[in-house]
C-alpha cells in the first residue's frame, strides 16, 4: 500500500500516563484533546511521518486540584507552553507489526529523544464501509529530563512523585 495521510478518530483513541505516588502506588491520567499528523503505509511504518500534538489544558487525573497544579508553573506551565509535541525521527521494524519509534518529545521548552515501542494492530472496515487502522504505543521517560523536578520528600523516606512517566497510546485512524 502507498503512503497515505491518516486522520485520528479521537473518540476511539487515547493517550494515557501513569506515575508513582508516595513510592507505593500509581496515579493515572489522560489527555482528552490531541491531534496526530500521520502519513504512512500501515503495512510498513518505517517510512512514516508521525507527529502527535497534545493540548495540555486537557490533562485529567480525576482530581481538579492536582490537574490545576499540573497545569501551573511547577509542572507544565500551560499558559506559556500549551502543547506537548512528539515527532518521530527514526522508525525501526522489530517484528511483524512491531516497531521501535524514536522521536523528539517537547515538553515546555525542552526537547529530548524518547523511544517507544509501537504496534500496528491491523485494518478493517467500519459498519459504513470506511477503512480503519489501529496503532498502539508504549514508552517511558524521566520527567526530570524535561525540567519537571517539583517534588516533596516523605518523612518515611523517598519522594511524593516518581520521576518515571509511563505512556500508553491507542489510536484508530482513517485515510484522509
Amino acid at each position: 500500500m502507498a503512503k497515505t495521510k491518516w486522520v485520528v478518530d479521537s473518540s476511539h483513541s487515547s493517550i494515557d500516563f501513569s506515575v508513582k505516588h508516595m513510592m507505593v502506588s500509581k496515579v493515572k491520567g489522560t489527555f482528552h484533546n490531541f491531534e496526530a499528523n500521520i502519513e504512512a503505509d500501515p503495512e510498513d511504518l518505517t517510512t512514516a511521518d508521525i507527529e502527535v500534538i497534545i493540548d495540555m489544558e486537557s490533562i485529567d487525573t480525576r482530581n481538579n486540584d492536582r490537574d490545576g497544579h499540573l497545569k501551573g508553573a511547577d509542572f507544565f506551565d500551560i499558559e506559556k507552553y500549551p502543547k506537548m509535541v512528539y515527532k518521530a525521527t527514526k522508525i525501526v521494524k522489530t517484528g511483524e507489526g512491531e516497531y521501535e519509534l524514536t522521536g523528539d518529545l517537547t515538553i515546555r521548552d525542552t526537547t529530548k529523544p524518547v523511544t517507544v515501542t509501537a504496534t500496528y494492530e491491523g485494518q478493517g472496515q467500519d459498519p459504513w464501509g470506511n477503512t480503519v487502522a489501529g496503532f498502539s504505543a508504549e514508552g517511558k521517560f524521566k520527567r526530570s529530563d524535561f525540567g519537571l523536578t517539583y517534588n516533596a520528600a516523605l518523612e518515611t523516606g523517598g519522594v511524593l512523585i516518581g520521576d518515571e512517566i509511563k505512556l500508553s497510546v491507542e489510536m484508530e485512524a482513517k485515510p484522509a
